[in-house]
C-alpha cells in the first residue's frame, strides 16, 4: 500500500487523489451496472412472448414505455438534487437512492405484471437521488482551484463505463434462461455497490454530508418538505394500487408524444420567457442564442443515439446473426459496445482537443455538436447497408452494428463532454443554476423522442426500415451541416466564453 498511498495536505490519497474519490468510483460503477445491464433487456422482454417469460407487448408500446422511462430517469435528477441540497446532503441521498433502485431492480425480478412497472418506477426514483448527487460528491472532495479536479472527474466518468460495459454483459448472459435472473443480477450489483459505498463512506470526510442550504431555510421548511414528499409519494402509491399499474391500456404511445410536447413548450417557454424578461445584455442575448442552438442538437442527437437500447437492440435480437458454432450471442452484449469504445476512445479525443488547442485549431462547441450529429448520421448510413439486406430476406454479420456503435461512440465523443461545460460557461451568472437544469431537458426530450422513432420500426414491414434510416441520417447530418454553417457566427455570440 505505501507504493500507492500518499499524504497530501494532511489526508490520506491514493494515487494522488482523496481515497474517496474511489469510494465513488466503485459506488456510480455499481449504479451503471444495474442501470445498464436492466437497460439492455428491458425492450427485449417487453416485446418477448408471454410463453417465454415477456410481456408480449407491440414493438411501438414497448419503445415508448423505454423512452418514458429513460427520460423519467433524467428528469427526477433535478428534484434529487433539490433534495440533497435542502434535506438529506449528498452522502445520505446517495446511500437512500441506491437502497430504492436495488429494491426496483429486485421487484422487477418477480415475474408479474404489476411488479414490472412498480419496479420501473422505483428505479427511476432512486436514479434521480442517487445519479446527480454523486457527481456532486466528486467535486467536493476538491477545492476549487485544485488541479486535480479534471483528473479525478475523469477517473470517475471511467467507472461510468466500465459498470455500463459489465452490466449487459452479466444480466444478458443470466438473462438467456429466464428474463427475471438478468432483473436480479441487476439488484446484486447495486447491492454491491451499497456494500462498498457503508464500509468506505467514512474516506468521504465531511463532503456532502449536511445540507448545503440548511442554514438559510426559514423556519418549518424541512417538515413541510418532507410533508409534501409523502403526499407525493402517496399519491403515486394510491394511483398504482387504485388500477393505474395497468397503465399500458392508457396508450404509452400518445403519453409519450403528449410528454414530449409538454417538455418543447416548457424548454421554449423557458427560453422566450429569459428573452422577453431576463434583462439581458446584448451578449447575454448572443450567449443564450447558443444554448438555444446547442439545446436543439443536443436533444436531436439523443434522439437518434438512444437508439442503441430500442430500435438497434431489436435489430440484434431479429436479423443479425448470432450463432457462432454452438455459442449464440446474448443480444444484451451489443449493448457494451458504447461503454467500451469510449474506454479505449476517449483518451485518444482528450489528446486530440489538446493537440489542435496548442495550433489554436481546437473547434468551438457549435462545430463539435455539428460534428457528433453528422458522425451518427454516418453510422445510421451504415444500417441502411444492413437494412436492404434485411429486407431481401437475409440476416446481417454483427459487424454492421459494430460499426454503428464505432460511429456512434465517436460523435457522442464529439458531443458530450461539451455541452455541461459550455452551458457553465455561457450562462449569464444569475441564471446559471436554472439553465443547468433545463440543458438536462434535453437528453429527456430526446430519449423520449427516441422511444417515439423506434416505434416505427416495425417485424411486419421490413421492407420501410431503409426508408427509416435514411430519414434518420438526412435528418442529423442535414442538421450538422446547418449547424456547421452557423458555427462562425455562433461563434462569435459566445464572445469571451468560447
Amino acid at each position: 500500500m505505501s507504493s500507492v498511498s500518499v499524504t497530501v495536505n494532511g489526508r490520506a490519497n491514493i494515487l494522488g487523489h482523496p481515497r474517496g474519490l474511489y469510494t465513488l468510483f466503485m459506488t456510480e460503477m455499481w449504479e451503471r451496472f444495474s442501470y445498464y445491464g436492466m437497460r439492455a433487456l428491458l425492450v427485449l422482454f417487453m416485446v418477448d412472448q408471454i410463453d417465454n417469460g415477456g410481456l408480449g407487448l407491440a414493438d411501438e408500446t414497448a419503445t415508448a414505455i423505454y423512452g418514458l422511462y429513460t427520460a423519467a430517469a433524467y428528469v427526477v435528477a433535478l428534484p434529487g438534487g433539490w433534495v440533497a441540497d435542502r434535506l438529506t446532503g449528498a452522502q445520505r441521498a446517495v446511500w437512500i437512492g441506491g437502497i430504492v433502485i436495488m429494491c426496483g431492480h429486485f421487484v422487477l425480478a418477480i415475474p408479474n405484471v404489476g411488479t414490472f412497472f412498480l419496479g420501473l418506477i422505483l428505479v427511476v426514483l432512486g436514479t434521480g437521488l442517487l445519479k446527480p448527487n454523486v457527481s456532486a460528491l466528486v467535486g467536493e472532495l476538491y477545492a476549487l482551484d485544485d488541479e486535480r479536479r479534471d483528473s479525478a472527474y475523469t477517473i470517475f466518468y471511467m467507472g461510468i463505463n466500465v459498470g455500463a460495459a459489465a452490466g449487459p454483459l452479466i444480466c444478458g448472459w443470466l438473462a438467456r434462461g429466464n428474463w427475471h435472473y438478468g432483473f436480479a443480477a441487476a439488484g446484486v450489483g447495486m447491492l454491491f455497490g451499497l456494500i462498498q459505498y457503508r464500509a468506505s463512506r467514512g474516506f468521504l470526510g465531511e463532503a456532502g454530508l449536511s445540507p448545503e442550504a440548511a442554514e438559510q431555510q426559514p423556519a418549518g421548511f424541512r417538515v413541510k418538505a418532507w410533508a409534501a414528499i409523502g403526499i407525493f409519494l402517496a399519491v403515486i402509491a394510491s394511483l398504482y394500487l387504485s388500477g393505474l399499474s395497468g397503465w399500458i391500456t392508457f396508450n404509452p404511445v400518445r403519453i409519450a408524444q403528449g410528454t414530449t410536447t409538454v417538455i418543447a413548450l416548457i424548454a421554449l417557454s423557458y427560453f422566450a420567457g429569459l428573452f422577453l424578461f431576463g434583462r439581458l445584455d446584448k451578449d447575454e442575448r448572443g450567449r443564450v442564442v447558443v444554448i438555444l442552438a446547442l439545446f436543439l442538437a443536443a436533444a436531436m442527437f439523443w434522439a437518434g443515439f438512444e437508439q442503441a437500447g430500442s430500435s438497434l437492440n431489436l435489430f440484434a435480437e431479429r436479423y443479425t446473426i448470432r450463432e457462432f458454432g454452438a455459442f449464440v450471442i446474448p443480444t444484451a452484449w451489443f449493448q457494451s459496445l458504447n461503454p467500451m469504445f469510449i474506454i479505449l476512445l476517449a483518451p485518444l479525443y482528450s489528446m486530440l482537443w489538446v493537440a489542435l488547442a496548442r495550433r489554436h485549431l481546437d473547434p468551438s462547441a457549435p462545430l463539435k455538436f455539428a460534428l457528433g450529429l453528422m458522425i451518427l448520421g454516418a453510422g445510421f448510413a451504415v444500417m441502411i447497408g444492413a437494412a436492404h439486406l434485411v429486407a431481401s430476406g437475409e440476416r446481417v454479420l454483427p459487424t454492421w452494428l459494430l460499426f454503428t456503435y464505432l460511429l456512434h461512440t465517436m460523435g457522442e465523443l464529439a458531443l458530450s463532454p461539451v455541452g455541461l461545460s459550455s452551458v457553465s460557461k455561457l450562462a449569464p451568472r444569475r441564471f446559471v443554476g436554472q439553465m443547468m437544469g433545463v440543458w438536462f431537458l434535453a437528453n429527456s426530450l430526446g430519449y423520449i423522442i427516441a422511444g417515439l422513432i423506434a416505434g416505427e420500426f416495425s417485424a411486419e414491414a421490413v421492407e420501410d426500415m431503409p426508408g427509416l434510416y435514411w430519414q434518420i441520417v438526412l435528418t442529423t447530418v442535414g442538421a450538422g451541416v446547418i449547424l456547421a454553417l452557423c458555427a462562425r457566427p455562433l461563434k462569435r455570440m459566445m464572445g469571451s466564453a468560447r
